[in-house]
Formats: structure tokens, sequence, C-alpha cells
């Protein structure tokens, strides 16, 4: 199978460094009752529980003492501060302090030094990521909306009331799928192929020779592989938003420490997003939602060949195992909430959201796979330790962006999930940079 000499790569990083036991998403467990009796009690709370606790308007902000409004970026707080908040990380806002930056901070002099009204929003514990990738509610909005709590829940045995969680869950997830997910079979019907056609100067010291002629052709290849990286990052970045808002509404999601949704989607991303891709790619190219194709050899320019072989393997491979849109929800899911990211604090949650996702997808598989239910398990499971290997190795080949990130214009939200450095909009010169046409494929 293609993907046997990737699964010999070194799981280094941060993507994949528990031990071999820990739960994965398509290995069979019967000793889950406790997990579901746990998401059981999670599933009444998400479909049953309404508006905010009582009292909140006699809490105070804890940055400047006014009525607070509610739970906001991970802080209980005021509008006012909320809304600074928002407005200073958004447009990064630089503030400078007259006083040394001692300034008492309360609600009738807040605005008098922003400086250190940022900060103690900071010391207060008021998260950036939450302003960036969008706020992580304490109470579901969408999945209240979506189900309503399974009839007689209270009287089903242990395996009727597994089905029963698993039919609601795998409702929950595939209407969170659909509705933030731009990668689709009806897409692909319509969607017409181009290609990045690459635009690069010569250099005039190319017939110098020597160490001069030996430099230009380095210059040339940055600037390619910074083209590429520009063009794939712009691509990319809307669907960053679409699995954040996607993750958001897996049940139980939004009960996890705010520190713990934040590793789940950033080492998660790659994952869920070339397992998406898949929808609309070929095994010569991956494809875009707007139809830009990007071939074996610009991969292989941006990456390396070894690592763009083994992408577009595991493009065919999702090819030739034909998803339907309750699959691809339902393993995405069990993706994202993978309880061996390194960092994570509440892992024992996390395991059982995981096993109760794990759970829902086999049994999707074993109503349309039939007899042929176990051969496709284990091939999701061979998936999974696939792309696992792919997302770990992705995150090492970053390092050219953030060892070359001044000579490459990338969006905000990319660097942010990539932890990629970011220069000033004032400091970058777009004449610098090299340029990328779009042309159709005939």
């Amino acid at each position: 199978m293609w993907c046997d000499t990737d699964r010999r790569l070194s799981l280094s990083t941060p993507y994949a460094n528990a031990p071999k036991d820990e739960p994965r998403p398509v290995t069979n467990n019967n000793n889950n009752n406790l997990d579901y009796y746990n998401f059981k009690q999670q599933y009444q709370a998400d479909t049953v529980s309404g508006g905010t606790s009582a009292g909140k308007g006699t809490t105070p902000c804890k940055v400047c003492g006014d009525k607070a409004s509610g739970y906001h970026y991970g802080v209980t707080s005021c509008e006012g501060c909320k809304g600074f908040f928002r407005r200073s990380i958004q447009k990064q806002i630089e503030y400078r302090c007259l006083r040394d930056g001692k300034c008492l901070v309360i609600r009738l002099n807040r605005n008098r030094c922003q400086f250190c009204r940022f900060k103690k929003c900071l010391a207060v514990g008021m998260s950036r990521d939450s302003v960036r990738y969008g706020r992580v509610p304490k109470r579901p909005h969408l999945t209240r909306n979506l189900t309503v709590p399974v009839p007689g829940i209270e009287n089903m045995d242990s395996n009727s009331f597994k089905h029963g969680v698993s039919k609601e869950l795998i409702k929950m997830v595939t209407a969170a799928h659909k509705n933030n997910n731009t990668y689709t079979e009806d897409l692909k019907q319509t969607l017409q192929h181009h290609t990045i056609v690459l635009n690069i100067e010569d250099s005039d010291n190319e017939g110098n020779g020597g160490e001069e002629a030996a430099s230009s052709t380095t210059d040339r290849m940055t600037d390619m592989r910074s083209v590429l990286w520009y063009n794939v990052a712009l691509r990319m970045t809307p669907a960053v938003q679409q699995v954040v808002e996607f993750s958001k509404r897996l049940p139980g999601f939004h009960t996890l420490p705010q520190d713990d949704q934040l590793i789940l989607i950033k080492l998660g991303f790659f994952e869920v997003w070339l397992t998406r891709i898949t929808r609309l790619s070929t095994p010569e190219c991956i494809v875009f939602d707007d139809g830009t194709a990007i071939s074996l050899s610009q991969l292989a320019v941006m990456y390396d060949m070894h690592f763009a072989s083994a992408v577009l393997g595991y493009v065919w491979f999702m090819i030739q195992m034909k998803l339907t849109e309750e699959e691809m929800a339902i393993f995405t899911g069990t993706l994202l909430l993978c309880p061996q990211r390194k960092g994570l604090s509440d892992i024992e949650k996390i395991i059982g959201l995981h096993r109760a996702m794990a759970d829902a997808f086999r049994s999707i598989v074993t109503v349309s796979a039939g007899p042929n239910a176990s051969a496709r398990l284990e091939a999701f499971q061979a998936a999974t330790d696939d792309v696992r290997i792919l997302g770990t190795r992705h995150n090492d080949l970053l390092s050219w962006c953030r060892e070359h990130w001044p000579r490459v214009t990338l969006p905000a939200l990319f660097s942010e999930i990539f932890d990629i450095p970011k220069a000033d909009d004032e400091e970058t010169n777009d004449n610098d940079r090299a340029i990328a046409t779009v042309s159709h494929i005939h």
C-alpha cells in the first residue's frame, strides 16, 4: 500500500507523541458505557439547556468593574471592554502609557489609558486567539436547534441508548459539516480547473557563472516557493474559519478548556482540510474550491517530492473510498477530537468525546457497508494513520516558511494557525514579491 513507507516517518512533532494504545477513531471498544453515560449527560445539556446563568447582570467586569454582560474571550466582562479588546487585536493597535504602565483601570477612567486597559485585559485572561479564530461560546447555539432529545432516553438499555445517541450525533455533526464546508460533490460537477503559472524574472547575474550564478538560482527558487506558498495559503485560509466553526458545533467541544480547543483546532486543521479537499482533487493534483489546481511538481517545490507524492497518494486512496457525506463529517470529527495532541489538559473528556464520535462512525459504516464493514473500517483506520503522519510532516516542512517569513506574503489567519511569524503591513513591499498568474486548463 502506498502509505507503508510514510508510516515509517518519525513522529517527533506535537502531532502524535502518545502511546500507540491510545484510542483510535475506528478501533472496537466494548467498555464504553461510562463514556456514553458522560456523553448522555452532555447531550442532554446541549439539546435542552438554553439561556444564560441567573444573575449575570450583577457580575462585575474583571477588567474595569462595570456590570458584566457575559463571558467574552475567556473572561467575564462588560460590552465596553469586550469591544475594546476585540478592536485592539483585530486592528493590531499599539498603545503607550504616560505613567509607566501603572494606571488604575476602573469604570470611571477606563478610557483614559488604553495601554493599561489592554494590559489588564491580558492580565485577567482575555485570549488573543479567541478573537482571531472566533469566540467559542460557553453554551452551544446551533446544536440546540439541530436536534431534539432522544425519545425515552431515560428508559433505554445500553445498546439502545448507544444507537440512539449515535443517530442524533450523526445528525448534528453532519449538519455542522454541511454548513461549514465548501468542498462538495455538487461543486465538483461544475468546477473548472486552473493552474498556477509562475512568472519569475531571470536574474542579471545568470551569465556570470560561479557563486553569483548559484546565488541567482537559489534566489529564483526561493521566489518560486514564495509565490506558491502565497497562492496556496490564500486559498487555504477560508477553510480555517470553516473548520473552526465546524469544531465549535461538535457536541461537547465547547465544554473543553479553551486552550485544549485551540490545540485541537490548530493541530487538527491540516488533517481535516486535506481530507475535505479530496472531494475536488485528483490523483495528479489537489484542487481548491475556486478551481485552482496544484500539481505534483509544484507541491514538490513547496515541500519535497516524498511528501508531495504521499499527499496525492492519500488523495487517491480517499477517492477510492467514495465517502458519503455522513462518513466525511464523522471521520473528520474523529480527526479533530484526537486525544493524542501534545499539551492537552482534559484528556479524559476528549477521550470520551472521541469514543462517542468513533462509535457513531462505526455505526454508519456497519449499515452502509454491510458484510464488508470490517474491511472498510480497517481501511479508514489506515487512512487515519496516514493523515496523522502527513500532518506531522507538514508541520515539520513549514519550517521553511518560518525561516523565510520576511520573503513570504501570507494571510494573517494562515500564519496564526501554523505559528508562522508575520511582517507588519507597512514593511511589506509588494514590488519585491514574485507574482503568479492563473490560467485555464483546456
